[in-house]
């Protein structure tokens, strides 16, 4: 009598855009998902710690120069951190909204809103440049050219050090985001995720929202430091 096999010996089968995606060492792509996951909030807690080391040394010399930060402070163009907030948390909505496109499998809708973040972040990019070119202008750049006058001037180059240090590490963590979604992009139209698999969509909306945070805490201690004096 010939052997027959019965249909519980059959190997599953993964969905194409799962196994394509599947890494070996994984039995499927929940388990990948949450070995990503796991690792990527790994390497967000490096960044926080990273961020929360700079917050701490603003704190300190904050307390120190109190007069000086409140002067330096004021020479920052309030008006354009505003609307660069309010691009940068619109972008955080538009990545929200793709992280689940991407979870419904709704490629196009997934595609445009990767590239409105990615215009959002362009944005904010180029008024915060712009800001950076009208500091040269004023010479406010720490330095043998820094020229604010008065009483706070010498103590008022500490705040303008962390203002750009903070903001420019800051801004070159978006251009990475900004590289990342461009490759997201890429993949969207080329059909790479799927409701089993879209794992990468995730991850790097994790990493711009915690972008977007950073810059939730820069705004209030670099442009409000006490306005109303």
């Amino acid at each position: 009598m010939a052997h027959r096999k019965s249909l519980n010996d059959a190997p599953e089968r993964l969905p194409l855009s799962e196994s394509r995606a599947l890494a070996h060492q994984f039995d499927d792509s929940l388990q990948q998902r949450d070995a990503a996951t796991f690792g990527f909030w790994i390497f967000l807690t490096t960044e926080i710690m990273f961020f929360g080391g700079l917050f701490a040394g603003y704190v300190v010399y904050r307390n120190i120069y109190t007069d000086a930060f409140a002067e330096a402070s004021r020479h920052l163009d309030i008006f354009w951190g505003t609307v660069n907030t309010a691009v940068l948390l619109f972008s955080s909505l538009t990545m929200a909204l793709a992280v689940q496109s991407a979870q419904l499998g709704k490629q196009m809708r997934l595609v445009a809103l990767l590239a409105s973040t990615f215009l959002l972040g362009s944005v904010f990019l180029v008024i915060k440049f712009s800001e950076y070119a009208e500091k040269f202008r004023e010479h406010l750049v720490p330095g043998i050219s820094f020229a604010l006058s008065g009483p706070h001037a010498a103590h008022a180059q500490i705040f303008f050090v962390l203002y750009f240090v903070m903001t420019g590490l800051h801004a070159l963590h978006m251009i990475v985001g900004l590289v990342l979604i461009a490759v997201l992009i890429v993949m969207a139209l080329t059909d790479s995720f799927s409701p089993e698999y879209h794992t990468p969509v995730e991850t790097i909306g994790l990493y711009w929202h915690f972008v977007d945070v950073v810059w939730v805490f820069l705004f209030p201690i670099l442009y409000l430091v006490d306005r109303s004096s």
